[in-house]
């Protein structure tokens, strides 16, 4: 009697798992509330009910977490998701390698270095002995700002450099405490768009020996133009480096539920896309085309099945297939 009883409890037990198992909800990394990973996320788990969206401070943040478990899926930059994958920049300590893999490029990502139009700074050149914004510590901005500043031979003794929000920056750039601000954001970033419609602003040009020496140095980076007009008062297009936004998948998920998942995501692109400030790439082939790091074997799994062939990398490994090596 008392053997029955424990089956049945275990029975029970088994029971209550797997539909805890089945109810359970896939976790994505966005950033602050405001910003367009969260506007991403929002609107994608907004056609997904599988999707929970966490806020946090963003690409570092959801590299970090993705690896370690607490998030299933994540929107981080596509540097920062390569140096992550390969374990180096400021994950070289870290266990983060191979942990993760691509799902999709979601849109592009600009390097924007923003001065007072009145400032009479031009060039980045001009920019030695000013004060900067250089985006939240640790922040994807605060790495390309780095990389842009060492690449026109502006190193920390020459440039004052300042951790501040895009909010905050804006506000500071505004009333002349800071002389410049760097922004790696899509377009029309709100923080952006709100200053250039109280203060004249200059986006400054990344291109020329400095753009070479990134795109040469860097194989995330790309050419890319603001065109005219994206913010008030800017009459030319001005030519920078970009990276890719990317949705990644944690590699401890399975093959079927990746699938599932990028299948759902396209069949709901269009709508995901209205809700967001930027131009969403919508078309698969492209979102199958543009990421550094590998794709994982459930997306490609879908992309293959349209067939299209993802580019760059191999793709990730399967848990059944780290397992069988």
């Amino acid at each position: 009697m008392k053997k029955h009883l424990f089956r049945i409890i275990a029975v029970l037990s088994a029971a209550v798992l797997l539909a805890g198992c089945a109810a359970s909800r896939l976790r994505l990394g966005a950033a602050a509330a405001g910003g367009v990973y969260n506007a991403f996320g929002t609107a994608m788990a907004a056609q997904n009910s599988t999707i929970e969206v966490k806020q946090t401070a963003g690409s570092a943040a959801n590299l970090r977490l993705l690896a370690g478990g607490y998030l299933q899926l994540a929107v981080a930059q596509s540097d920062m998701a390569q140096d992550a994958y390969d374990g180096s920049g400021i994950f070289s300590h870290e266990s983060t390698e191979r942990s993760f893999s691509a799902v999709a490029a979601l849109y592009e990502e600009a390097v924007q270095v923003i001065v007072r139009a009145d400032s009479g700074i031009t060039t980045l050149e001009e920019l030695q002995g000013c004060t900067l914004s250089v985006g939240e510590e640790e922040s994807g901005t605060e790495q390309n700002a780095g990389q842009v500043l060492a690449a026109c031979g502006l190193n920390n003794r020459l440039v004052h450099t300042v951790n501040l929000n895009y909010t905050d920056a804006a506000a500071r750039l505004a009333d002349g405490t800071i002389d410049a601000m760097f922004v790696t954001s899509g377009l029309h970033a709100d923080a952006l768009e709100q200053l250039s419609k109280t203060c004249a602003i200059r986006l400054l040009s990344v291109d020329g020996g400095v753009g070479a020496r990134l795109l040469a140095a860097y194989p995330a980076y790309r050419a890319f133009v603001i065109p005219a007009g994206t913010y008030a008062g800017q009459g030319e297009d001005v030519w920078t480096v970009s990276v890719q936004a990317l949705l990644l998948a944690s590699n401890a998920l399975s093959d079927e539920t990746v699938q599932r998942l990028t299948a759902r995501y396209f069949d709901s692109v269009d709508a995901v896309a209205a809700a967001v400030p930027v131009p969403l790439v919508t078309d698969p082939a492209v979102a199958a085309a543009q990421s550094v790091i590998p794709y994982h074997t459930g997306a490609a799994a879908y992309y293959t099945a349209q067939s299209i062939t993802p580019a760059g990398p191999e793709t990730g490994a399967s848990p059944e297939q780290e397992a069988a090596a």
